[in-house]
């Protein structure tokens, strides 16, 4: 006779497993700031995290009011702090796959069962496949105008056109420095485009882009099919991919992008699982990220409420000894 999966009965049966009222499935700043919000409420919240934010590779965060400057990884470890000094769990695993009936499932076998749901995934960036741009992302190979442009303000800046998102990208980076340049390489410009770039003197470099020259104090220059051009910065807009791969079951809706859909409290299109952060807006920073995580953890811990109240009245009506409401309220009559 074949052994039991040891493995497979654990993931099978999860009595034993407390119900929490609420796991957030992601530990980044989103993530962090909902599960804080919901453990000073009193409720039982986990976080799972695989441990792998997007912004690792940056060594300063920018934009963060009070926190301009601070290293990501240490908001990270302040604010995990924080949410188990309220009484927070921290779980580190990666999901497998959130299922009906708020059942998150994690690589390792575990699964944590859970009333409400929160997802805080964010997104990945796919780049492009240029060497030496993955080597040097989030130092001098950079995306976000807002988050690394003052830093590089007035430097020799390059872009990196992939899509009609770099020309945007490029009209941006431009407020930060008079010389700027557009390479071309896989993306042919539109005449408006091209007029648009040539009006703010940002030139444009034909030819596919190579590599990167690299020397001791970073990037030195951007090697194009017909040239090397001295750069010590170089801006690139990658393909994002939402976070959504382990939500599948849950049914919620995503938009054209890939993207969660949520209403304005943070709600997705599946009743009882909000979502905030990158993995609804491709377009928000760290500080918008936990603001939004925050106002979504509000939403939900009312909801848990209203299902509380609904709860404790009925149990109150059919409760030995409780008043006959038809009488009652016949006698006011």
């Amino acid at each position: 006779m074949n052994e039991p999966d040891p493995h497979r009965a654990h993931v099978d049966d999860d009595a034993d497993e407390p119900t929490r009222d609420a796991v957030v499935i992601g530990g980044g700043a989103a993530g962090l700031s909902a599960a804080l919000l919901l453990a000073r409420a009193r409720l039982r919240v986990a976080v799972v995290d695989a441990g792998s934010p997007r912004n690792a590779p940056a060594a300063h965060m920018q934009g963060y009011l009070s926190r301009d400057g601070l290293a990501p990884g240490e908001l990270l470890a302040t604010g995990r702090a924080e949410v188990v000094a309220y009484g927070g769990e921290l779980v580190d695993g990666t999901v497998q796959a959130a299922l009906p009936g708020f059942r998150v499932r994690l690589t390792d076998g575990r699964v944590l069962r859970a009333r409400r749901l929160l997802v805080a995934t964010g997104l990945r960036d796919e780049l492009p496949d240029v060497p030496g741009v993955a080597s040097r992302w989030g130092r001098d190979v950079l995306q976000c105008p807002y988050c690394h442009g003052h830093e590089v303000r007035d430097q020799a800046l390059g872009v990196l056109a992939t899509g009609p998102a770099s020309v945007h990208q490029a009209l941006l980076v431009s407020q930060w420095s008079r010389d700027v340049v557009l390479f071309e390489h896989t993306y042919s410009l539109s005449e408006v485009e091209r007029e648009q770039v040539s009006a703010l003197d940002i030139r444009i470099v034909s030819g596919e882009v190579t590599g990167l020259v690299v020397g001791e104090d970073g990037l030195s220059a951007v090697r194009a099919t017909d040239a090397v051009v001295p750069r010590t910065a170089l801006f690139v807009f990658p393909r994002f991919v939402a976070g959504t791969g382990a939500l599948t079951e849950l049914g919620c809706e995503t938009d054209e992008g890939g993207y969660l859909v949520v209403d304005a409290t943070g709600a997705t299109t599946t009743p009882g699982v909000w979502a905030a952060g990158n993995v609804v807006n491709p377009r928000a920073q760290v500080i918008t990220a936990a603001g939004a995580a925050a106002a979504a953890a509000m939403a939900m811990h009312q909801d848990l409420v209203r299902e509380h109240v609904q709860r404790a009245v009925e149990t109150k009506r059919h409760s030995p000894g409780a008043p006959d409401s038809s009488s009652t309220a016949a006698g006011r009559r």
